[in-house]
């Protein structure tokens, strides 16, 4: 009966633990970044300010304020000050910063145009880079390209349990 039990635990199946993962990843990317403008225009600003000053202009509307369009550019008339009591304390400012006039058409890229903040790009041109993949072996070349972007990653992921 001994033996019996004996043959019979040698028979009894046993668990395998065979859990292996393995991954293998290659990639490269050539990117060639394309032409673009940004423009901000700033626009007009007028201050004035004092004490014991009387200020007048030819319009009335205008003191502190803008007038006709150019362009996008508001005329100014400049007010006269004088003083209101002779001899007294006075203080006057004033202060005038001329916006961006209003481009008649898109700005051409690699142009400056009249804006005050302006960034403009060429496209790029991949002229002779390259990027070749074989057996997980990458070559990345720049060549005589401008504004390319090369890329190559090599992933490797083994797990064991």
């Amino acid at each position: 009966m001994k033996k019996l039990f004996l043959i019979a635990a040698l028979c009894l199946p046993t668990a395998a633990y065979c859990d292996i993962q393995s991954t293998f990843t290659s990639s490269v990317k050539l990117e060639s970044v394309s032409a673009g403008t940004s423009a901000d225009k700033i626009g007009s600003s007028y201050s004035i300010s004092g004490t014991n000053i009387t200020t007048t202009s030819g319009d009335t509307a205008t003191v502190g304020g803008f007038g006709s369009l150019t362009n996008g550019v508001p005329s100014v008339t400049m007010p006269s000050a004088t003083q209101t009591v002779a001899g007294e304390t006075f203080s006057f400012s004033q202060s005038y910063l001329e916006g961006d006039a209003t481009a008649g058409s898109a700005p051409t890229v690699g142009t400056v145009s009249n804006f005050s903040d302006l960034t403009s790009s060429a496209a790029g041109s991949v002229g002779t880079a390259a990027v070749t993949l074989d057996h997980h072996t990458m070559t990345l070349t720049g060549g005589t390209g401008t504004g390319i972007v090369l890329t190559g990653q090599f992933v490797t992921d083994l797990t064991l349990d």
